[in-house]
């Protein structure tokens, strides 16, 4: 037959360990009659007597006996459990999972890198896509964000940064359609953005008020795309400046401007943000941060 009721074993384990209702009560935190109830509804299922009651108490029956056995055995278990479950949690070794956007691998991998050389024991999955992980169910450790703050419950937030934009071309495009002198002489320019005129960017929103739609010759719906076709000269885009001033063949026509910043956000659960390897991972990227822009500290940007 199947244990289905896992709280009528316990009871009865209690009791047994015990020898009295009211012992086995103060150890549950439960009444006595709940006690009574399940040592009678799991006799009942196993069709015998697990205790002879007398007024001293409960003794366990042959049957009673076995009962203490395996239940001395499987509290000695759980119990060895929690503990490597928590040594666990304190440990610098295993996975440690981090998400963010692709272009932020420039800020993630010198940070994880210097962290993975103090704690070699460490295994690092960096997953970069625009899907939004869910921390609460064990998606990911560390989440790096961008756009409005993260609202979900139960997540421990705080600001990294500002993504930092700037607008880019390839030599070839600056040569057969010149290079514009600032953010208000972009009329006649060709442009590479997102499929959809409704992106939630600032940089792409701006852009969207400035230009016509046939200026946006080139659209896709991820930012590698994007990269790539204004890399091949079709036309001026937009790309975060970790990212585009890593590519020495673009020129960065127009300097970032405020208007095109977004902040990046740091979450990670509630349940692991005190664990020391996510706390260490926090404090790694906070550093990279710091020394991709040294006066990032005090203008909140990277």
């Amino acid at each position: 037959m199947r244990f289905e009721n896992w709280d009528e074993i316990r009871t009865a384990y209690q009791v047994a360990r015990m020898g009295t209702v009211s012992g086995a009560a103060e150890v549950l935190g439960v009444h006595h009659a709940t006690v009574i109830r399940h040592v009678d509804a799991l006799e009942t299922r196993l069709g015998t007597k697990l205790f002879q009651r007398h007024p001293r108490g409960y003794t366990p029956t042959e049957a009673g006996q076995q009962l203490l056995a395996v239940g001395q055995a499987t509290e000695d278990q759980f119990a060895q459990l929690a503990a490597r479950i928590a040594g666990a949690g304190e440990e610098m070794r295993g996975e440690l999972i981090i998400t963010s956007l692709p272009a932020l691998a420039a800020l993630v991998m010198p940070a994880m890198a210097e962290l993975m050389r103090a704690h070699p024991a460490l295994v690092l999955r960096y997953i970069t896509d625009p899907r939004v992980f869910r921390l609460e169910y064990g998606e990911a450790h560390v989440a790096i964000r961008a756009g409005a703050r993260p609202t979900e419950p139960d997540n421990v937030v705080s600001q990294l940064g500002v993504n930092r934009t700037a607008l880019y071309a390839a030599p070839e495009y600056i040569e057969r359609h010149g290079r514009p002198k600032g953010p208000n002489d972009l009329a006649g320019h060709r442009f590479v953005g997102p499929d959809s005129r409704e992106s939630r960017a600032p940089f792409f929103r701006w852009l969207a008020g400035q230009v016509p739609p046939e200026a946006m010759v080139f659209m896709a719906n991820e930012m590698a795309s994007q990269q790539a076709a204004i890399e091949a000269g079709l036309g001026l885009g937009f790309l975060p400046v970790l990212q585009g001033r890593a590519i020495p063949r673009l020129v960065e026509v127009v300097a970032p401007m405020t208007d095109w910043d977004s902040p990046f956000w740091l979450v990670t659960h509630v349940d692991l943000h005190r664990t020391p390897k996510v706390q260490a991972a926090l404090k790694a990227l906070r550093s990279a941060a710091v020394r991709l822009d040294p006066g990032g500290a005090k203008r909140g940007l990277i």
